[in-house]
């Protein structure tokens, strides 16, 4: 059983930044595929971003060039550094992870098996 819990949600403005956290109680450095969505009312749950156990990378297309995922594997903590925040990323934000059966991409995480307990991102124009 994996267990995550994020912090560092909030609220801000237009173009402001947050850093989103994700406690993750076991080690990930072997087949974990790791990252973050977003559901919004409203809205489609969206895959953000993922980070496989090698450090590849995906974002989605909404967030490319503005979201960085990365991971402290001694600190068992996901990052997710939101940059350039715009009024459509308001949402609720989940860390999620498990060990895919195929491939790790942004659009993956939504589905893998262990989720935390999600953080609200609000952003105002």
């Amino acid at each position: 059983q994996v267990e995550l819990v994020e912090s560092g949600g909030g609220s801000v403005q237009t173009g402001g930044s947050l850093r989103l956290s994700c406690k993750i109680s076991v080690d990930t450095t072997r087949g974990y595929c790791m990252g973050f969505f977003r559901d919004a009312p409203g809205r489609e749950r969206e895959g953000v971003a993922s980070i496989y156990s090698d450090g590849e990378e995906h974002f989605a297309d909404s967030v490319k060039g503005r979201f960085a995922i990365s991971k402290d594997n001694l600190q068992r903590t996901l990052y997710l550094q939101m940059n350039d925040l715009k009024p459509e990323d308001t949402a609720v934000y989940y860390c999620a992870g498990d060990k895919p059966s195929t491939y790790c991409r942004s659009d993956y995480i939504p589905w893998a098996n262990y989720r935390g307990q999600g953080t609200q991102v609000t952003v105002s124009s």
